[in-house]
């Protein structure tokens, strides 16, 4: 399961090398993803090539070379991407289900999310969780996160928790959201905005407020609860 910029950055690079028989330069992929630095398109490339999808070959330029597609790219020559979009409020993420309130309610499971620095956290929803009904709101699309980190203990979300998480593209100062911060990174945090700029809060003192430009951060859920294992 690739993120959303992951997915762009294939199509790109795909397109470009059927098209001219080379990959597109770093500040042609910049560009073309609409990012700030090509720190950005490293880490995307690293998460592609760790996933299999293409190989860097050494010594050689514009060294990129197309392993594999997704199936959607191969049947379909484009494709609808599978991970959670913070963009359109029409989409949902893989798997996610509009649920009504009733005992319990079986939710996707749809990868990790960063309590700490934040990672590529999107997967691809194939194992579920019973999640009590009252947790929900009705007709509302919920999915669950697995937390990796200990930067939201003071919250009560530990380590190895499963959160909850009602999906919506808005949120209100002093909300614990996951948030998606320039199209690549996620993490679980508490969300306060000042002025044109947003400030995502640890709650473990160990950690330090991130300040970003409104536009670099994108709301993609709200937590409603939490499941922990003992």
């Amino acid at each position: 399961m690739l993120t959303k910029k992951q997915l762009e950055l294939l199509s790109f690079i795909n397109k470009r090398v059927q098209r001219d028989g080379v990959p597109p330069s770093f500040d042609e992929m910049k560009e073309a993803l609409d990012l700030r630095s090509k720190s950005g398109i490293h880490r995307l490339i690293t998460a592609l090539e760790e996933r299999g999808f293409i190989r860097r070959l050494a010594h050689r330029a514009r060294a990129i070379e197309i392993v594999k597609l997704p199936d959607a790219m191969e049947n379909a020559g484009g494709f609808t991407p599978q991970v959670i979009n913070g963009d359109r409020p029409d989409q949902t993420p893989a798997s996610a289900q509009a649920v009504h309130t009733s005992d319990v309610a079986n939710l996707p499971i749809m990868g990790k999310i960063a309590a700490g620095v934040p990672i590529e956290a999107l997967e691809d929803g194939s194992r579920n969780i019973g999640v009590p009904g009252q947790m929900l709101t009705s007709n509302d699309n919920h999915y669950a996160l697995e937390v990796k980190g200990d930067s939201m203990i003071n919250a009560g979300i530990n380590n190895g928790d499963v959160v909850v998480i009602r999906e919506t593209m808005s949120a209100s100062s002093g909300d614990i959201v996951v948030a998606q911060i320039e199209g690549y990174e996620a993490t679980l945090k508490r969300f306060r905005r000042k002025g044109d700029m947003i400030a995502l809060e640890a709650a473990n003192p160990a950690y330090e407020t991130r300040m970003l430009p409104e536009g670099q951060v994108e709301i993609q859920g709200k937590l409603v609860g939490l499941i922990r294992t003992y």
